[in-house]
């Protein structure tokens, strides 16, 4: 988790993206597969989020769409995952997800993380994937603070019409 904040504060650092990191390992290894930040405002791709980029990049480095077919892998996410991200998940064949700050806390910032269910963590376990959440938060919490301190770009999906 460590490696994905310091990631994502690099990318707010160098402006090239939100604050926001991921990191897919093999924990049993030690071995990293892939890494992600959010490039959402530098690369004008709305997909663009941290999550995608590090699991795009570790099924290519796989060989395989499902990241399950090979060996058991671990998602650090530095937030709970948005509406989207939720949604790439179970397609991933991630077998776990850790996360650091929390759905709030991105809120709080003022990103619009979007609609995914209440109980997001058992619709994930009910896919076979585990849910580790809380972790580092408080540093995960301080990308936000250094965003908004170097005047980044708050983005996101388009406003909820009555």
């Amino acid at each position: 988790m460590r490696l994905a904040i310091e990631l994502a504060a690099e990318n707010v650092r160098q402006g090239t993206g939100g604050p926001f990191g991921a990191i897919v390992a093999d924990t049993r290894l030690g071995e990293v597969v892939g890494v992600g930040v959010n490039l959402v405002t530098s690369s004008l791709v709305s997909m663009a989020h941290a999550e995608i980029v590090a699991l795009s990049l570790s099924q290519a480095t796989e060989g395989d769409w499902d990241l399950s077919h090979k060996r058991p892998l671990t998602l650090f996410a530095t937030c709970e995952p948005c509406a989207m991200c939720f949604g790439a998940l179970p397609w991933s064949g991630i077998e776990t997800l850790v996360v650091g700050a929390r759905t709030a806390d991105a809120e709080a910032a003022g990103f619009d993380e979007g609609a995914k269910p209440d109980r997001w963590i058992e619709a994930l376990a009910a896919r076979g994937i585990a849910v580790r959440t809380d972790v580092l938060r408080d540093e995960a919490v301080k990308l936000f603070e250094l965003y908004r301190e170097l005047g980044g770009e708050i983005y996101g999906p388009r406003e909820v019409r009555a």
